[in-house]
Order: C-alpha cells, then sequence, then structure tokens
C-alpha cells in the first residue's frame, strides 16, 4: 500500500514538473511568435495591421490580394486552445482579386476564411468555433463548364459583417451575404441571405427567430 502510495506521490510530482516545463515552453514560443515570426511572416505578404493579433496555436493564411488586420484580434488556431475542441486549424486565403478587412477585437476559433471578391468584418466580432465565411461557390454550377475547370465562370460576391455580431459554432457564412450589426446567428446555421440589425437567425437554411431588444440589457 506504502508503495502504491510513494507512486502516486511521484507520478503527481513529475506530472507537475512536466507542465511546468510545457507551458513554460509554450509561452516561450508564443512570445517568439508574437515578436518575430508572425511580423515577418505579415511583412512578406503585405498584411496591414494595427498590431500583431493573439494567435493561440498556429495560424494559415496566404494573402495574394489585399488584408488589413485591426486591433485586439484573436485566433484560437490549435485543438485546445477553445473548450469546445476544434476541428482545424484557423485558415485565411485571399486570392489576387480578393480584399479581406477585419475591423478592432473580433475574435475566432478555427475558422475558415476564404476571399475571392471581398469580406469585410466589423468590430467586436464574436465567431464560435468551426465556423467558415466564403465569398465564393468555388466551383461553376454548370457540370460541363467544370470539367474545363473555368475559374473565370465562378460566382464570387461580397461578405459584409457589422459590428458586434455573435456567429454560433459551426455556422456557415456564404457569398453575397450582409449580417446587420448586434445580430446573433445560431450555431450550425447556414446563411445564404441578409440579415438585418438586431435579429436573431438559425437553421439551415437560416430563418428568422425573433428580434432583440438591448434595453436594460433584456433580449
Amino acid at each position: 500500500m506504502e508503495h502504491v502510495v510513494t507512486m502516486n506521490s511521484l507520478i503527481k510530482i513529475l506530472r507537475r514538473i512536466y507542465l511546468k516545463i510545457f507551458n513554460s515552453v509554450n509561452i516561450n514560443i508564443q512570445i517568439l511568435n508574437k515578436k518575430v515570426y508572425y511580423p515577418l511572416l505579415f511583412k512578406s505578404q503585405d498584411i496591414k495591421y494595427t498590431n500583431i493579433p493573439i494567435i493561440r496555436g498556429k495560424l494559415k493564411i496566404i494573402n495574394l490580394g489585399e488584408c488589413t488586420f485591426g486591433n485586439g484580434l484573436i485566433f484560437n488556431s490549435s485543438f485546445d486552445s477553445n473548450p469546445i475542441g476544434l476541428h482545424k486549424k484557423c485558415t485565411i486565403y485571399i486570392s489576387k482579386s480578393g480584399k479581406l478587412s477585419i475591423d478592432d477585437k473580433s475574435g475566432f476559433s478555427g475558422v475558415s476564411i476564404y476571399c475571392s471578391n471581398s469580406i469585410s468584418i466589423g468590430k467586436n466580432l464574436f465567431c464560435g468555433g468551426n465556423v467558415s465565411i466564403w465569398d465564393t461557390d468555388f466551383h461553376s454550377l454548370n457540370y460541363a463548364l467544370r470539367r474545363t475547370h473555368d475559374e473565370e465562370t465562378v460566382v464570387s460576391l461580397p461578405v459584409n459583417i457589422g459590428d458586434d455580431v455573435f456567429i454560433g459554432a459551426n455556422s456557415l457564412i456564404l457569398k453575397g451575404v450582409t449580417i446587420g450589426c448586434r445580430s446573433i446567428i445560431g450555431a450550425g446555421s447556414v446563411v445564404t441571405k441578409n440579415i438585418p440589425e438586431d435579429q436573431i437567425w438559425a437553421g439551415n437554411p437560416v430563418k428568422f427567430i425573433k428580434s432583440i431588444s438591448h434595453q436594460h440589457g433584456i433580449y
């Protein structure tokens, strides 16, 4: 019995030592990324920014067009960086014709952003885990044109997301959509139409649920 107690105590001590070392190394890597890696990456890809975002994990970004980041952005980009668990890292792709703008204090977890035309995201966006924001169909809807891989026939339309929007986990925001300020998109929604300000919408396809009253904090 004494031997078991001793082993359990030893395991606990070793675990604490391991976590202390791991956390120390992880913090140092985050500092190195913030001070060196991402400034060099953003400069090499001509990404304009107010300051380097908080990035937990590895942000995968390719900018061939125009990209502007505001102040105080957060990207949770590893499995354990969000309590719900993420399916993937944050991935952002801006094509040669694309223009991506993300305003101050917006946060993302495992987001997929593909910008072929224009995506504009306002301030204070709460973007739940594993959300996708795409402004393009990727492929032609005509089967014959898909065979030719003719990208000029692919439809791309601007996406605009206002200030203080909350997008629930696993939602999909598609081309040509505008989401008004302070509106909420329920988890798992597929957004294919414009959402007015101060409303809750949810579902596949997304449907109106109710309006939001902000008086005295009552919703």
